[in-house]
């Protein structure tokens, strides 16, 4: 059986973490997470990962050190869960030091694997749970850098491709775009410009309607 905690989602770790900084009660059971709508039919491994970072006993009663650590605010407290996750993964630390900060997902994998000699994913479990906690201990892994940066550059570079550049237009519903033509007598390039009327007529309307259009865009555009 793997000695180290383990889940699919181990995100549901760090939001039952969020919960218990704002409220810890006495006691935290299978119900407490029920009640928290997270890792349905799976609270009993967030009760284990609770437990083996020492914050809850193994009858679910609030520990003086888990108490102690999760009222600190948000300055102290990573420093603080961090002692808490040295002190559970002993082992780990003992082996690979300060480098249990920064190992990627396939080194803690491997490590886990060979230790608890688990298959592939429950050591893939057990590497996610180790890496929520790092990070709520303040310790950002790479992989997780990596994540947000190829993200970030993703968006930016989809916001690039989806804007549109405006037409120029005068103001009165032309669009005006320039063409360059070859004057062969002289072998210059002059600049002409082209200019393009968009005209809605209305569906319903009379003659006298039209000719009206017709005759202020005579007037307006056309005898400029």
């Amino acid at each position: 059986m793997a000695s180290h905690p383990y889940i699919s989602g181990p995100g549901n770790i760090a939001q039952m973490v969020a919960y218990l900084r704002k409220n810890f009660p006495a006691n935290v059971t299978s119900d407490t997470v029920k009640k928290f709508g997270l890792a349905p039919q799976n609270e009993s491994y967030i009760i284990n990962a609770l437990q083996f970072i020492g914050i809850i006993d193994q009858e679910g009663k609030r520990t003086g050190p888990g108490h102690d650590v999760f009222v600190l605010g948000d300055d102290a407290f990573p420093k603080a869960f961090e002692g808490l996750i040295r002190a559970a993964y002993t082992d780990l630390f003992e082996t690979r030091g300060e480098d249990a900060w920064t190992m990627s997902k396939p080194q803690l994998i491997g490590y886990f694997r060979a230790t608890d000699k688990t298959s592939e994913i429950i050591g893939s479990r057990q590497a996610g749970v180790f890496m929520i906690f790092r990070a709520l201990a303040g310790h950002e892994s790479s992989d997780a850098a990596a994540v947000k940066t190829a993200s970030t550059k993703s968006k930016q570079t989809k916001q690039k491709s989806t804007i549109a550049k405006p037409a120029k237009t005068d103001g009165v519903g032309k669009s005006a775009s320039p063409v360059i033509e070859l004057n062969s007598a002289n072998g210059r390039r002059d600049m002409a410009l082209t200019v393009r009327v968009e005209i809605n007529l209305p569906a319903g309307g009379s003659k006298e309607t039209y000719d009206n259009i017709f005759k202020s865009i005579r007037a307006n555009l056309i005898d400029e």
